[in-house]
């Protein structure tokens, strides 16, 4: 019988916290046997966000736990606030900016700075109590950077998905329109926790949701639906978060392929952790899927990476993208206190039983 616990999961987590309030991550491409230590505060705030979830179903002394490790992470925010003073959030530090943080060659260029996203300011907004006023100023900046609604339209997509109003993953001023399905996900998610007024911007955003799962799109070119997650497991992963906690008439047509697509992945899945999210968003979308072991789980989390960088995936030339999703071409980003977290994920969710 497996000793690991939420419990201990938290308390594991806890002490993997460094003195900074961030988690530890490390990004690596093993095609060049390059692998350095990343500053970045996505990996901290999505840690949080999914232990606050799971808070409700933990011991009391769990639950001081994740509200003390939630409190110093916090206070780590300011340091990827906008560089600017605006309410947006980098991948990065922007106080002062350090991009490729610990390395020794792409930190020398400019386009390597990344500009503030949808992702990472999501994430920001969701673990901590932001007022009417800045989700409103949120909202309408959202807007500014939708694809159609300043100087540049999306070309690095479906034609077909070409005109869509839906929000891009970067809020640069001089930054090519990008769509991703997780990152979309995720501020939905924020937009639907705060009970924003919906727009076109929001209804197009689920249009692309949707059409890419019906499509069957995000299973056979995973990398164009979503370029900074790049696999079908991912994309289910947010979306069944997004499913599950809110009711969203504009997604309810996908559920049976998600579940389908899931169950197929499932029996793919070479890791562990890919598996027991998997069954996760199952469990979120209703189903009862085979218990997943967790006994000796290390070696799978050593081995998981959440998300990717591509390095010519801000590029808008058609010769240059035809290269984007080669592994030479890829980062890929590990967190071990986040993985953690996943598995506490599961195991409150009953997937452990």
């Amino acid at each position: 019988m497996s000793l690991i616990t939420p419990e201990t999961i938290i308390q594991r987590i806890a002490a993997l916290q460094e003195s900074t309030g961030l988690f530890p991550s490390v990004r690596r491409n093993d095609s060049i046997g390059y692998q350095r230590a990343d500053t970045n505060v996505f990996f901290t705030a999505c840690t949080v966000f999914t232990l606050y979830h799971l808070r409700h179903a933990v011991s009391t002394k769990a639950q001081k736990q994740i509200d003390q490790l939630t409190e110093r992470a916090v206070a780590a925010y300011p340091t990827f606030q906008n560089k600017d003073g605006l309410a947006t959030y980098n991948f990065w530090p922007t106080k002062p900016s350090r991009h490729f943080p610990n390395g020794y060659v792409f930190r020398h260029f400019e386009h390597f700075r990344i500009p503030d996203d949808i992702d990472d300011t999501a994430m920001m907004y969701l673990t901590t109590e932001p007022n009417l006023a800045e989700l409103q100023w949120l909202k309408n900046k959202l807007s500014q950077h939708a694809n159609g609604s300043g100087r540049y339209t999306i070309r690095n997509t479906y034609p077909d998905y070409q005109s869509l109003q839906a929000y891009s993953t970067w809020f640069g001023r001089n930054m090519g329109i990008d769509f991703d399905a997780c990152a979309l996900s995720n501020m939905l998610y924020c937009i639907y926790q705060y009970d924003l007024p919906r727009n076109q911007h929001d209804t197009d955003s689920l249009t692309y949701l949707r059409s890419v799962v019906a499509s069957g799109r995000y299973v056979s070119e995973p990398f164009r639906c979503a370029p900074h997650y790049a696999r079908t497991s991912l994309i289910i992963y947010h979306m069944s978060r997004l499913i599950a906690a809110f009711d969203i008439p504009e997604l309810e047509s996908v559920r049976p392929r998600l579940i389908a697509d899931a169950y197929r992945e499932m029996e793919t899945a070479h890791n562990r952790v890919e598996k027991l999210m998997l069954a996760t968003a199952l469990i979120r979308l209703g189903e009862s899927p085979p218990t997943i072991p967790i006994d000796g789980i290390e070696q799978d989390i050593a081995a998981f990476h959440f998300f990717i960088a591509g390095l010519l995936t801000a590029y808008e030339q058609p010769f240059l993208r035809r290269f984007a999703d080669r592994p030479l071409m890829q980062m890929h980003w590990q967190c071990e206190a986040h993985s953690w977290a996943l598995v506490a994920e599961y195991l409150v969710l009953g997937g452990g039983e």
